[in-house]
């Protein structure tokens, strides 16, 4: 089994989850082209891990890339971005790529990701190893963004999360979950999450959208989503989650009110995009009882943080909306 990065609760601290001392485990010059590496994802791979990493080159050209690690922490990313083949579809090309995430479903891994193709959608590849990857069809029409796929086929089809926007740097935004046969044709769209009143929880009153891949736990799906606040000094991004119904996820059990993270540490709060935290992949060991969360800090660099899966299911619980 993989080494599980993970770092002990500080000293004096109470917060369900705690940041690596070391953050960013990724800085924005981590390959000679990079302004920024954030947003990324990462997966259990053979005797380590490996992710898909966005990284926006220094003419800001969004683009996504593989990397590996021994440890989970320590990142190996290459230095040209990913080259797709096609899969099932011929239309592979795309104005960029950002966003990404990743899961194994039945014998491959599965990329999602914000894909340009007249707007923003979700662009699909899958791989089996990390070297070549294959494109699919696009999930779904522009414009949309946050697609996340459930790591497992639900009542026999595939499902993913998205957040339907529009072309901009969306004022709105719900959670919606979709269904595929084939992972080609996407429809059963439903709405699971909505924004909350401004007076009941203003950190995810303007937007909201799915994180990591969704975690299977004894009391659901454990889904960590970031929420948006505009504020007078623009968009304040920070992590919440919420517990899905097993068989109907569609169907939310227990929702934070409080943010569990939000922009604190200077790596979060001076960046390319100041006061964003944005969640995108998270390891997870039920029989240690540890999550590892990774974010995106300031729209800039990579960060971790750790918690107790036990005390983070209790933590949605007695904070629920």
């Amino acid at each position: 089994m993989s080494k599980f990065p993970w770092q002990d609760r500080p000293e004096n601290c109470s917060d369900v989850l705690w940041r690596y001392s070391e953050n960013p485990i990724i800085d924005r010059y981590a390959i000679p082209t990079s302004n920024s590496i954030f947003n990324s994802a990462v997966v259990p791979f053979e005797d380590g891990y490996a992710g898909v990493f966005r990284c926006d080159n220094k003419a800001v050209q969004m683009n996504i890339f593989a990397g590996f690690s021994k440890d989970g922490i320590h990142w190996d990313i290459n230095h040209e971005p990913i080259q797709m083949k096609a899969g099932n579809t011929q239309m592979i090309d795309s104005d960029y790529k950002y966003d990404p995430r990743v899961t194994f479903i039945e014998d491959r891994y599965w990329v999602t990701w914000c894909n340009g193709y007249h707007g923003p959608t979700i662009g699909i590849a899958y791989t089996f190893d990390f070297k070549e990857f294959f494109q699919c069809e696009n999930a779904f029409l522009p414009f949309n963004r946050n697609g996340v796929l459930f790591p497992k086929k639900i009542n026999g089809k595939y499902a993913m999360l998205s957040r339907p926007s529009d072309n901009g740097h969306t004022p709105f935004g719900d959670i919606y979950i979709s269904y595929s046969p084939d992972m080609k044709y996407w429809g059963e769209h439903r709405c699971v999450m909505k924004v909350t009143p401004f007076e009941d929880s203003a950190w995810q009153c303007t937007k909201i959208g799915a994180g990591p891949v969704p975690i299977l736990t004894d009391e659901g799906w454990l889904l960590f989503y970031h929420g948006v606040i505009n504020t007078c000094n623009g968009f304040r991004y920070a992590v919440g989650a919420a517990i899905l119904d097993i068989h109907e996820p569609d169907k939310v059990k227990y929702r934070t009110q409080p943010y569990m993270l939000g922009p604190a540490e200077i790596y979060e709060t001076v960046g390319d995009v100041p006061n964003v935290v944005f969640p995108c992949a998270a390891l997870h060991s039920h029989e240690d009882d540890k999550l590892a969360l990774y974010y995106g800090a300031a729209d800039t660099v990579t960060a971790m943080a750790f918690g107790r899966i036990s005390e983070i299911i209790d933590f949605i619980k007695e904070n629920s909306l």
